[in-house]
Order: C-alpha cells, then sequence, then structure tokens
C-alpha cells in the first residue's frame, strides 16, 4: 500500500523529467556549420542581387528599347529571384527544408548555362577584363556552393530534425501590468512637466526663424 501510494505521488515527476529529458535537446540543439553557410549565402545573395537592380536598371533599361511588358515581366522575375533567395537561405536556417534552395541553385545554374550560350553566340559587351568562360566558373560557384552546402550530412540531418521549436514567453506587459501603467505615467507626467516649465518661445527677438525674415 506505501509503495503504491510513492508511486502515485512520485509518478507525475517523473513524466515531468523525461517529458524536460526529451523536450531540451530539440529546444537547445545547434546550427551546423553548413546550414549557417548556406542560408547565410542565400540572404547575402539576395542583397546582392537588389544591390545590383537599384544601381545597374537605370543603365539597363536606357541602353535596352523594349515593349512595356517585358520590362515588367524582367522585374517580376527578378523580384521573385530576391525573394525566392532570401525566402530558401531563411527556411533552411529554420529547418523548414532544403528542397526550395536547391531548387533555386537549380534554376540559377540553368539560367547561367543560358546566358553563357547566349554571350557565345551573340555578340556580347564584356564589362570586365576576365573572359567569358572564367566569368561563368566565378558566377556558378554560388549556386554550387549552396548546393553543396545544403548537401552535407549534418544539413541533412538538421532538416531531418524539422522545424525548430519556438520558447513560448510569456507578454512582459502582462506579467508586469503594474510597473507598465506605472512607466507609462511617468513618463506622461515627464513630457506634461518639460511642456510646462520650459515653453518653446514663440517668436522672440533671438529666435533664429525670426532673424531670417527680418534681415534685410
Amino acid at each position: 500500500m506505501a509503495i503504491s501510494v510513492l508511486d502515485t505521488f512520485a509518478a507525475p515527476q517523473v513524466r515531468g523529467a523525461v517529458r524536460t529529458a526529451v523536450a531540451t535537446p530539440t529546444a537547445t540543439r545547434r546550427l551546423p556549420l553548413a546550414i549557417v553557410a548556406a542560408g547565410s549565402l542565400g540572404v547575402l545573395e539576395s542583397i546582392g542581387l537588389l544591390a545590383v537592380a537599384l544601381t545597374g536598371l537605370d543603365a539597363v533599361l536606357t541602353s535596352f528599347r523594349s515593349a512595356g511588358w517585358l520590362v515588367a515581366a524582367g522585374l517580376v522575375l527578378l523580384a521573385g529571384w530576391i525573394v525566392l533567395c532570401a525566402g530558401s537561405g531563411a527556411a533552411l536556417i529554420d529547418g523548414a527544408g532544403r528542397k526550395l534552395l536547391m531548387g533555386v541553385a537549380y534554376a540559377e545554374m540553368g539560367l547561367i548555362a543560358v546566358l553563357l550560350v547566349a554571350a557565345t553566340v551573340l555578340p556580347f559587351a564584356n564589362p570586365t577584363s576576365l573572359p567569358v568562360p572564367a566569368l561563368g566558373l566565378v558566377a556558378l560557384a554560388v549556386p554550387v556552393a549552396k548546393l553543396l552546402l545544403a548537401g552535407a550530412p549534418s544539413a541533412q540531418r538538421w532538416v531531418a530534425a524539422g522545424p525548430r521549436v519556438r520558447v513560448r514567453r510569456a507578454d512582459p506587459v502582462r506579467s508586469h501590468r503594474m510597473l507598465a501603467t506605472l512607466t507609462l505615467g511617468l513618463i506622461g507626467a515627464s513630457l506634461c512637466a518639460v511642456t510646462i516649465l520650459a515653453p518653446v518661445p514663440a517668436g522672440g527677438i533671438n529666435d533664429p526663424a525670426s532673424a531670417v525674415f527680418t534681415q534685410p
């Protein structure tokens, strides 16, 4: 009888300890280096694309005279490319999946291949001192690096474990409602005191605005 009573009181503690032991590795697992590198590469690529678009879009539009729908389609594709690069990197870091990042990388490799063929067949003004094959290899380095990093064993284990568990924290305003109310009241009283005790001079003789308007 005594043993059953002790088991009754000990069972909730044991279950709570087991639940804590199971939840702790999921909540405190660390990001692998491959995940950090691949996700950061996707986000940095989106920032670089946005910077290049903002700095060189005017020159492209002035040099190529084309229909308005073609320009709009190009802008939509560029914006989608930027969003997909940043979103795929963020999704990989969060553990939601790596298919989007790998799909974007494969699409970038296909685009680079098409551009290399077009640059070889059509007349192309190279703005750099590098030959066209070297430019292609430099451009291919980004999607290939994303594919290699996303295919690492640590990255696969990270994605297989699923998204990270978000630790829910209590709202500090609800937890300390009285302190928040007193702080807000103190800020309001301080602003009222500053307004009453130190009013702004209205059109004084030393006012810079009046000096500017009265200067001959």
